[in-house]
């Protein structure tokens, strides 16, 4: 049996390897596009293979499946939530820099607290209050940093997302704490995979790519930046817990930067550097919570912790493993 610091250090791994395949999604999406593939098309493919290779470990582990009310829940999360979000984000991506649409999404914590303080789920208190006002300047650096003349449509698009997925973990926060979060997963990626099938058929919006290696890199986004991460995030999180696994997602972002400044030269100005920073200094703030604080809405693939449904009794969980924490990493883009 591995030591509690080997326990710690391979889970911070896994949380780190699940971050890193969340921002290389960048690099394999805008691959995809100088292939001449479409967004749709492109987003087609992976949901659907996503949804494959999450169904096969559904039907490994044979969890209980989501009924009735909260089924719905998932294929409304898919279907709307997760399509629309990921179309908004990937489309940003085809407008502009993969660097400033990476930091431009990570403004949903912000987001995520403002409508659980409108709806009255959370309180307000000096470090939301805080976090919420870093969070304004750093966005109006990051637009007002340099953006290139005709990039208002992807910047648009990349708030949209952020917008859209924060809407997304208001509702997905009401899910049963008891379901599996893999078949969740699984739900929700079919689901989108459906969605996009239909807004692609409807709109005539296919467009495969007209090289063979577009394939390939939309299977790599579908494997390397959705299921691999969902996997290693889930294992990571039982091991150092939520807490850890939140802060530990924040490398997501600055793999994105370091990445598309590798590939393709993307350089943010030093105003927008300084807005993403102050940005992930609001997520920061909003992930560390006050002992006794209840868990806020958080990432569905985040929010539940994994263990709890084996057929065979297992060790009781230390608390904070199955505790929801808002900023936890990003596992459905």
């Amino acid at each position: 049996m591995p030591s509690p610091r080997s326990r710690s250090s391979l889970g911070a791994l896994l949380c780190l390897i699940s971050a890193a395949g969340f921002g290389l999604s960048a690099i394999f999406a805008k691959e995809t596009y100088r292939t001449g593939a479409g967004v749709q098309t492109m987003l087609t493919v992976r949901f659907a293979v996503a949804a494959a290779l999450l169904w096969l470990l559904v039907a490994w582990r044979r969890p209980a499946l989501p009924t009735g009310r909260a089924l719905l829940t998932c294929i409304g999360l898919g279907a709307i939530g997760y399509a629309c979000q990921a179309m908004c984000y990937f489309g940003s991506l085809a407008r502009i820099d993969g660097s400033l649409a990476a930091l431009l999404l990570y403004t949903y914590p912000p987001m995520v607290t403002a409508i659980a303080i409108a709806l009255r789920r959370e309180p307000v208190d000096r470090r939301r209050l805080t976090a919420l006002a870093c969070s304004v300047p750093g966005v109006l650096l990051l637009l007002g940093g340099g953006v290139r003349p005709g990039a208002a449509s992807g910047v648009l698009l990349a708030l949209a997302a952020a917008g859209t997925y924060a809407i997304y973990l208001t509702v997905a926060a009401g899910l049963p704490e008891e379901l599996d979060l893999i078949t969740v997963s699984a739900v929700v990626c079919t689901s989108a995979a459906v969605s996009m099938v239909l807004i692609t058929a409807g709109t005539g919006s296919w467009q495969p790519p007209a090289q063979a290696s577009g394939w390939a890199w939309t299977t790599m986004l579908a494997i390397f930046s959705s299921v691999v991460p969902i996997v290693c995030m889930l294992a990571g999180m039982r091991m150092v817990g939520a807490s850890t696994a939140a802060i530990l997602s924040y490398a997501e972002p600055a793999v994105a930067v370091a990445s598309t400044a590798l590939v393709y030269g993307e350089r943010l100005s030093a105003a927008q550097l300084l807005g993403g920073l102050i940005v992930l200094l609001a997520v920061l703030i909003l992930s560390v919570e006050r002992p006794g604080t209840p868990p806020a809405p958080r990432r569905v693939l985040d929010r539940i912790a994994p263990g709890r449904r084996s057929r065979r009794p297992e060790r009781e969980e230390p608390e904070h493993e199955g505790r929801a924490q808002r900023t936890g990493d990003r596992a459905c883009v």
